[in-house]
């Protein structure tokens, strides 16, 4: 019996060394977080005149069919399968809504701007009074707060790892700085500021 378990030994370590060198490969469903970063985006950032209602699928309905009465059906579906929500991120997306319009002013004089890490960051509060100034760090770092636990919301929404949310976060940034009006203020790649045209 010993002479048996000696030689399964040196099988099993053999085993063991060939398991620990495999590498997990992490599931990322970068599609499904851009589909869910742009509808959020678009349904934060909407226009004054926009149903409130209208996002994806819903604005494709009321718009009318493009191509064929059945032309509607799949885009239905696909909305129904990429939208990502929970009570926990529809309140982060009314937050962030709600604050939205006291922003906006801001970043149309260019004292923020959308960061490369999907955060809003101040760049010049120079011509503001101390209270002005108080009110921007507020608002910024509400903001920044809400997007912080949105992308984590995001993530566990859709069992992506908490180490992978840095990557759910980049995908938002771009979505921000592609939402974002021309004369605001974005960051690139390389983390220069240009105002977007």
């Amino acid at each position: 019996m010993r002479r048996r378990s000696a030689a399964y030994a040196p099988l099993a370590a053999a085993l063991a060394f060939v398991f620990s060198c495999i590498t997990v490969n992490i599931y990322f469903p970068e599609a499904t977080v851009r589909t869910a970063a742009e509808e959020i985006v678009q349904e934060i950032r909407k226009k004054d005149g926009e149903d409130k209602g209208a996002t994806g699928a819903a604005a494709a309905l009321l718009r009318g069919p493009r191509t064929g009465a059945f032309s509607l059906v799949p885009a239905a579906w696909a909305q129904q399968e990429t939208t990502v929500s929970n009570p926990a991120i529809r309140a982060l997306k009314e937050s962030l809504k709600d604050r939205f319009p006291s922003l906006k002013p801001f970043f149309a004089a260019g004292n923020i701007g959308e960061s490369n890490k999907g955060l809003v960051e101040i760049r010049d509060e120079a011509a503001l009074g101390l209270k002005e100034k108080a009110a921007l760090r507020a608002l910024v770092k509400d903001e920044n707060g809400d997007r912080g636990k949105l992308y984590a919301e995001v993530a566990k929404a859709l069992n992506i790892e908490a180490s992978q949310i840095e990557r759910v976060q980049k995908i938002f940034a771009e979505s921000w700085i592609k939402s974002a009006e021309p004369g605001w203020w974005v960051q690139n790649e390389d983390g220069g500021w240009v105002k977007k045209g």
